[in-house]
């Protein structure tokens, strides 16, 4: 592994956290103590990356396919969702952490929707590490809401449809002001993006562990950053050296 003095941080480090049911099942616990100890190792993780020097740190917490689960799930995933944002604003201002929330948020109740509200509008000034959650999210849904947002603007003649471009469909985007992802984590050995930023991932590196997440700590995001120090980027171009 390269010291850790010589490594290259990755500004953005976007996370695909798989494997809290399965780390419950192996112990005999409910699925639901898995998304909880998951929870934990978060708060961990923002915590570590915020102190390596990682800039913006987006995890998938709640997909747009997550509400086919059962009605006992979904529900326990929500009353640890709002347990959680207690936590997480606490956390946020003891490290300088900016949260934002990326995804279709209307769709909770209201009493989430006003906490994500705060959570953002109190952390918002914050210098430090960007920590962006991905809920009720969905990388074809995020491009669809972009287009017909874009499409709006081209019809009201506030945008000329010639003059699109790349650039101008991602300021439509959810991560708008977010830089593309360096590196991508998914953890528990799955091969998928999930539906998970597909706009935004089409350079990205891309990790896979077979750890499963509730057992993610900081020796392995360092293991991920020195696998994505040995990759060479040429983002389509040909190497000259």
């Amino acid at each position: 592994m390269e010291s850790k003095e010589t490594m290259v941080i990755p500004e953005h480090v976007a996370l695909i956290l798989d494997g809290n049911g399965r780390w419950a099942k192996k112990r005999g616990l409910p699925r639901t103590m898995g998304h909880k100890e998951g929870c934990v190792t978060v708060e961990k993780t923002v915590e570590i990356a915020a102190r390596m020097g990682i800039r913006y740190l987006t995890v998938y917490g709640f997909s747009t396919e997550n509400w086919k689960r059962s009605v006992e799930e979904v529900g326990a995933l929500m009353q640890l969702f709002r347990f959680y944002m207690v936590r997480l604003l606490k956390i946020a201002k003891a490290n300088n952490v900016r949260v934002k929330m990326i995804g279709e948020r209307s769709r909770f109740d209201k009493d989430i929707v006003d906490g994500i509200n705060r959570l953002e509008r109190e952390t918002r000034d914050n210098t430090g590490l960007t920590f962006v959650i991905a809920v009720n999210y969905g990388g074809r849904d995020e491009i669809v809401r972009a287009a017909r947002k874009l499409a709006a603007d081209v019809e009201a003649g506030i945008r000329n449809k010639d003059e699109i471009t790349e650039q101008t469909f991602a300021s439509y985007l959810d991560t708008a002001d977010i830089p593309d992802p360096d590196l991508l984590i998914r953890t528990s050995g799955e091969l998928r993006l999930s539906n998970y930023l597909l706009w935004q991932l089409a350079y990205t590196e891309i990790y896979v562990t077979d750890c499963l997440w509730p057992d993610f700590n900081k020796e392995e995001l360092e293991k991920a950053i020195a696998a994505y120090n040995k990759r060479d980027r040429r983002f389509g171009g040909v190497k000259t050296t």
